[in-house]
């Protein structure tokens, strides 16, 4: 790839990942910060000592700070593991809560916690999921996670989540004994919390991966010269011949191997079908597809 192209490359990325973290940050404040209800990660730290001293101390400031501690304790114990981008994403990201709670100061919608939560959660894992994509990170409870991972053998993941737990459950704490809400209305704050958790997660999969599903097909068919040279010159996808020979019948035939996106599946069915109604199709998810035309090994 020549400078320019990579140069178009970053600086496209960079633009995308800054439109991602003012969305991100936008269904923080108008959904779930506003609405008192408090998420996972680092914004959810920032948002406890919000409420809890009473919104003297800003969501986005308290969040900048809590990262640059984990940065500088994440350059101490493992390196320069942090690229650019995460740096960039965290100044840009408290930058944009800042903003966003001084334009926003009630949540849009109301009383309504568990439509904020899912609303928020939604927009919060658009976002991140987009961001990801480019190379984007927010980095917060993911740096906790390398340095734990360092020294134990935990996955990053489950880290990540006991992190979100402890940090969604003390929020019980927080408007139990500092804001005087009774116990019930505290555990509905923590449900929500779970919700925002749970949806984020969700959406962030399903943008990270869900145009990146695919499927691996097995097709046995009498024509099955013709199926494989539809696949590759229609469907514009490789096809690899195994020799089968059934148990039953002891007739021996070429198997197709196929594999495609999920979104092509249809498509590919439907031709299949109309060159040999008869053919004996089988269809699984492939979890991780590597190579020409599809992921590259990162």
């Amino acid at each position: 790839m020549n400078l320019s192209k990579q140069l178009s490359r970053e600086i496209k990325s960079y633009i995308i990942i800054t439109l991602c973290l003012c969305g991100y940050a936008f269904g923080l404040v108008g959904f779930i910060i506003n609405a008192e209800i408090v998420g996972g990660g680092v914004n959810g730290v920032g948002t406890l000592l919000y409420y809890a001293s009473g919104k003297v101390i800003p969501v986005g400031i308290s969040t900048l700070i809590i990262n640059g501690v984990l940065l500088l304790i994440g350059f101490k114990i493992l390196g320069n593991k942090f690229g650019i981008k995460t740096i960039y994403a965290i100044f840009m990201l408290s930058f944009f809560i800042e903003m966003w709670q001084g334009i926003i100061t009630d949540p849009f919608l109301g009383e309504d916690l568990f439509l904020s939560a899912v609303i928020g959660g939604i927009i919060a894992g658009v976002a991140v999921g987009t961001s990801f994509n480019y190379g984007g990170s927010t980095g917060g409870t993911d740096i906790l996670a390398l340095i734990v991972t360092k020294y134990r053998n935990i996955s990053p993941g489950r880290i990540i989540l006991y992190c979100d737990v402890v940090i969604i459950s003390s929020s019980f704490l927080v408007f139990y004994y500092f804001l005087g809400q009774t116990a019930i209305q505290s555990i509905r704050i923590v449900l929500y919390g779970f919700v925002v958790m749970a949806v984020v997660a969700y959406t962030v999969d399903m943008v990270v991966f869900g145009a990146k599903q695919s499927v691996q097909l097995l097709v046995l068919s009498q024509k099955h010269e013709e199926v494989a040279e539809m696949i590759s010159k229609e469907i514009k996808h490789g096809v690899t011949f195994l020799h089968g020979k059934g148990y039953y019948s002891k007739e021996e035939r070429e198997v197709l191997l196929v594999v495609v996106r999920k979104y092509e599946m249809q498509s590919v069915l439907r031709r299949i079908r109309d060159i040999d109604a008869a053919a004996f199709i089988s269809i699984t998810d492939a979890s991780g597809v590597y190579g020409k035309g599809f992921e590259n090994i990162k």
